[in-house]
C-alpha cells in the first residue's frame, strides 16, 4: 500500500513537510550541539559545540529532495540511489539516513533514541568523528563531493548496465560552474534505456556559493530552460519558497519524471522508438539556507550566501546568538516529531522506504556487495612467441588489444566490463576489442560509420573528465573497467584520481564497506614515442603524483615487452581496492621475454636479466645498468651492448624493473624489497645507471632509504622535448645508450681516465647522430636496425 494510498493527497503533504522538518532539525542539531539534542530543557552555552564546522546552506534543499524521493520510492517501489553533489551536505545525508534506520543499522552505537540522537549530534565534524561531506562513512553514498564537479559523471556511471536503478542526482548551482560538470550534462547521450538504468539530474539552484551569486542561478526562466533542452533533456522547473506550495510541486515533478522515465524504458524494451530519448530534469530553486535565521546581526542570511556555512556564528559565547539558535531549532518543533525516548515519530517513520529501497540500504551504494569477479582468458593465449631475447618485434598493446576483445566476450553476458578512453582505443592499438564491441553511440549513424551502435561496450568521448567520473561510478556500484589514455594527458584528472584515491583509503578502514575493483589506467602513446607530437604530449608525471598516496592503495607497473603486460594486465583486472597504473607504449619493438619469462619476472616485480649481463656468479659486478619502461629497457641493453663490445672485462648486471614500487623499502610499501634481496640485486657500493621512463627524482625518492642509495645515478625525462626522432627524443634527456654507457664510464672508479677514448668514441656517434637527422629527417640506420646481438641458444629471459 502506498503512501497516496493511506493518506488523503493534503495529509500525505503535511506529513512529507513534518519529515522534511526533522531532517532540518537533525541537521542544525549536527552542526551545532553537543548536549540537549531534543532540546528539552532550555539551551545553555554548554550544549554548544566549541568549534562550529559545516554547511547549511545547501542542506535543507537536499533533505527536501530526499523527503520526496522516499516518497515516489516508496509509491512505486522503486530503487534509487542518491548522489549527493553540493560536497558540504553531509549533515542532510547523514541526518536522513538515520531517520530512515540505515545508518543505526551500520552504526548500532548512534541509536533511535535520545542517547543516539547526542552521540550523532557529536560526532559531526568533531575528533574522532565524521567529516562534514557525503564521505565513504556514510551509508548509500558513492560520492563525497569534497571536491566539485563530478557528481553527474559518478551517478551516469552508476547507470550504466543497472537496468532496474534510478540514479538521482543532485547538482548544486556552484557544482554547476566546473568545467567537468558543464561537459557532463552530454552524458545523457550515452545512456542505453535498454540496458542501462536512468539518471534523473537535479539541478538545485539556491542562488550564491561561498560569498557570491551563482552564474546559472541568475539565468532568466526561458534562457535556462533552453540551455537545459539543448542538453537533450525535458526541463521540469519546482521554484519558489513556501514550503506547501513547493512539497505539492515537487510531488507533481517527481511523478512526471518517474513516469517519463518508465515510459522511455518501456518503449526501448518493447522494440519501440529507439531514436535517443529526451530524458527528464528537475530545476528546484530554493532559498539558500531555506527555513533557517531571516537575518542575523541585522544582516540578510536566508537566500543569501551568508548562510552558506555557520548561520549564527558564536553561540557559545554571545548570549543573543544563542537564543537565536534556539528559536531556530525550536521553529522545527522537535517535540512534535520525536517521542518521550527520542524516536521518530511512527507516522513520519513509515514514511521511509524499508529493506534495501531505502537509500542509505540501496546496495549499488555499497558496490562490493554486488560485485562479481571478472572472468578473464588465459594470457597464454595472446602472448607473442619469442626466441632469443631482441629477435621478434611486435606491439604490446596490439596484444593486449586481442587479450580485452576476448575478455569482454567472456563477460558478455554478466554485462560488467567496458573500457573507457577519449577517442583513443584504436589509435592506442586497442582495436581489437571492435571484432567483439563497440563504441556507445546513442546519436544516428551513418553507413560509413565504424563499430558504432548503442549496445558498445567501449566508452569513448573526447574529455578525460568523462572517462574518468563514468569509470568511478561504474567501479563504485560494483563493476569492472579499464581506463586507456596518452600518457601527457592523464593529467587532466589529476584531481580526480586524488579524491577516487581517499576514497578508497577511507573505505578500506570501514569493515562494511564491500572491496570493489580497483581503477586500472593504461598509459600510452607515453613520453618516449610521442617524438611526432612534440612537446606539448611529452609528460611522464602522473606517477609521480600517484606514488604520492598511500602505500596500500597504489600500484605502478612499467613492463617492458608484450608478454610482461599481458601479465600486469591480467593480475590488476583482477585486483581490488587498489589504482593501478600501468605504462606502456603502442609502437613496434624488440620482444624481450618469452612467456614463462614474463610471469616470473612481473610475478617478482624485479629482477636479473643474466642473458643480458657480465658478471659472474658470486662475483659483484663493477657496474649496474638498470631500467624501469620499454624504451628505456632498450637502452639499457643498447648500452650494455656498447660497453660489452668496448670494454670486455666490465663486469655489467642488469636489473629491469616492472613494479616500480619495488623500489621502496618493505617499511614504506608492501611491495618493497628487502634490504637484503636489494642489496644482492643492486649491491651495497657499486655504482647503478639507472634508465627510467620518468622523472629521475622519483626513483631517488623511492630509494632514499636503501644502503647504495648514494651510487644510483639516474636518467630519465628532464623536459626536453620537441619534434623530432624516436632516437633524438632520449637524447634530448640524456636518456640513450650512448649518454648511459658514458655515465658507466665516468662512475666505475678507474674506469674514467682508461676508458678515456671509449667515452669520446660515444660523443663522437652523438655527434654524428644529430648531424644525421638534421640532414635526413629519420635516424640512422645503426640506431633504427639495432638488435640485441648476443644469441646464447636459451630462451628469452632465461
Amino acid at each position: 500500500m502506498t503512501i497516496a494510498e493511506t493518506f488523503p493527497a493534503a495529509d500525505e503533504m503535511a506529513l512529507v513537510d513534518r519529515y522534511w522538518r526533522a531532517a532540518n532539525y537533525l541537521s542544525v542539531g549536527q552542526i551545532y550541539l553537543l548536549d540537549n539534542p531534543l532540546l528539552r530543557e532550555p539551551l545553555k552555552a554548554e550544549h554548544v559545540k566549541p568549534r562550529l564546522l559545516g554547511h547549511w546552506g545547501t542542506t535543507p534543499g537536499l533533505n527536501f529532495i530526499y523527503a520526496h524521493l522516499n516518497r515516489i520510492i516508496r509509491a512505486r517501489d522503486s530503487s534509487v540511489l542518491y548522489v549527493c553533489g553540493p560536497g558540504h551536505g553531509g549533515p542532510g545525508m547523514v541526518a536522513n539516513t538515520y531517520l530512515e534506520g540505515s545508518y543505526s543499522e551500520i552504526y548500532p552505537d548512534i541509536g533511535q533514541d535520545a542517547a543516539g540522537l547526542k552521540r550523532l549530534f557529536r560526532q559531526f565534524s568533531f575528533p574522532g568523528g565524521i567529516p562534514s561531506h557525503a564521505a565513504p562513512e556514510t551509508p548509500g553514498s558513492i560520492h563525497e563531493g569534497g571536491e566539485l564537479g563530478y557528481a553527474l559523471l559518478h551517478a551516469y556511471g552508476a547507470a550504466f548496465d543497472n537496468p532496474e536503478l534510478v540514479v538521482a542526482c543532485v547538482v548544486g548551482d556552484g557544482e554547476a560552474e566546473t568545467g567537468p560538470l558543464a561537459a557532463s550534462w552530454h552524458s545523457n547521450k550515452f545512456l542505453n534505456p535498454g540496458r542501462d538504468g536512468a539518471v534523473l539530474p537535479i539541478l538545485h539552484l539556491n542562488g550564491y556559493k561561498i560569498a557570491g551569486p551563482t552564474l546559472l542561478a541568475r539565468l532568466e526562466h526561458q534562457e535556462l530552460a533552453d540551455l537545459f533542452s539543448g542538453y537533450g533533456h525535458e526541463v521540469i522547473f519546482v521554484e519558489g519558497a513556501d514550503p506547501m506550495t513547493m512539497h505539492r510541486a515537487m510531488a507533481e515533478a517527481m511523478d512526471h519524471c518517474f513516469d517519463r522515465i518508465a515510459a522511455i524504458r518501456q518503449g526501448w524494451r518493447e522494440g519501440g522508438d529507439r531514436a535517443r530519448p529526451r530524458w527528464p530534469m528537475i530545476v528546484l530553486r530554493s532559498p539558500k539556507g531555506w527555513t533557517g535565521p531571516v537575518e542575523v546581526d541585522g544582516k540578510r542570511v536566508e537566500g543569501f550566501w551568508r548562510s552558506h556555512q555557520v548561520p549564527i556564528a558564536d553561540p557559545r559565547s554571545n548570549p543573543a546568538h544563542l537564543e537565536q539558535l534556539e528559536a531556530w531549532m525550536r521553529s522545527y518543533e522537535p517535540e512534535t516529531l520525536f517521542d518521550a525516548a527520542g524516536r521518530l515519530d511512527p507516522a513520519l517513520a513509515a514514511l521511509a522506504p524499508s529493506g534495501e529501497r531505502r537509500i542509505g540500504a540501496v546496495p549499488q551504494g555499497n558496490g562490493g556487495l554486488l560485485r562479481r569477479e571478472l572472468i578473464l582468458p588465459d594470457i597464454r593465449d595472446f602472448g607473442l612467441e619469442i626466441g632469443a631475447p631482441g629477435t621478434t618485434t611486435g606491439e604490446a598493446t596490439s596484444a593486449l588489444g586481442r587479450f580485452l576483445k576476448r575478455a569482454i566476450e567472456l563477460n558478455a553476458d554478466a554485462a560488467n566490463f567496458r573500457i573507457f578512453g577519449p577517442d583513443e582505443t584504436a589509435s592506442n592499438r586497442l582495436g581489437a576489442v571492435f571484432e567483439a564491441t563497440d563504441r556507445v553511440w546513442m546519436e544516428p549513424v551513418e553507413p560509413y560509420d565504424v563499430a558504432l551502435s548503442a549496445d558498445g561496450r567501449v566508452m569513448e568521448v573526447l574529455s578525460e573528465h568523462l572517462c574518468q567520473g563514468w569509470l568511478e561510478g561504474y567501479l563504485l556500484t560494483g563493476r569492472h573497467g579499464l581506463f586507456s589514455c596518452y600518457e601527457a594527458f592523464i593529467h587532466i584528472v589529476d584531481s580526480m584520481f586524488n579524491q577516487h584515491a581517499k576514497w578508497l583509503k577511507v573505505s578500506k578502514e570501514l569493515p562494511w564497506r564491500r572491496p570493489i575493483s580497483s581503477l586500472n589506467y593504461l598509459l600510452t602513446s607515453h613520453v618516449w614515442r610521442q617524438d611526432h607530437n612534440g612537446f606539448s604530449h611529452q609528460d611522464p608525471g602522473f606517477i609521480d603524483l600517484v606514488a604520492n598516496k598511500k602505500a596500500d592503495i597504489v600500484r605502478i607497473y612499467l613492463p617492458p615487452d608484450a608478454n610482461s603486460l599481458l601479465f600486469v594486465a591480467d593480475h590488476c583486472l583482477r585486483t581490488y581496492d587498489r589504482v593501478n597504473v600501468i605504462v606502456a607504449g603502442k609502437q613496434p619493438a624488440p620482444q624481450w621475454l618469452s612467456m614463462d619469462a614474463a610471469i616470473a619476472h612481473c610475478s617478482a616485480g624485479i629482477g636479473l636479466w643474466s642473458w643480458a649481463g657480465t658478471d659472474d656468479v658470486g662475483l659483484e659486478p663493477d657496474v649496474v645498468m638498470a631500467c624501469a619502461g620499454d624504451v628505456p629497457t632498450v637502452e639499457a641493453l643498447a648500452a650494455t651492448d656498447l660497453l660489452r663490445q668496448a670494454l670486455p672485462n666490465l663486469r655489467i648486471r642488469f636489473v629491469n624493473v616492472v613494479d616500480l614500487m619495488a623500489l621502496q623499502s618493505p617499511d614504506q610499501h608492501p611491495h618493497g624489497l628487502s634490504d637484503e634481496d636489494f642489496d644482492a640485486l643492486f649491491t651495497r657500493e657499486k655504482p647503478v645507471v639507472f634508465a627510467f621512463h620518468g622523472y629521475p627524482a622519483l626513483v631517488h625518492r623511492l630509494t632514499y632509504k636503501r644502503k647504495n642509495h648514494a651510487n644510483f645515478h639516474v636518467r630519465g625525462f628532464i623536459e626536453e622535448g620537441t619534434t623530432t626522432t624516436p632516437f633524438d627524443m632520449v637524447v634530448l634527456n640524456e636518456l640513450d645508450r650512448f649518454h648511459l654507457a658514458i655515465e658507466a664510464i665516468e662512475r666505475v672508479p678507474g674506469l674514467n681516465e682508461s676508458a678515456a677514448a671509449v667515452k669520446q668514441g660515444f660523443r663522437d656517434r652523438l655527434g654524428e647522430h644529430k648531424r644525421y637527422i638534421v640532414e635526413h629527417g629519420e635516424d640512422m640506420p645503426a640506431i633504427r636496425n639495432w638488435g640485441w646481438p648476443y644469441q646464447t641458444g636459451a630462451e628469452a629471459g632465461d
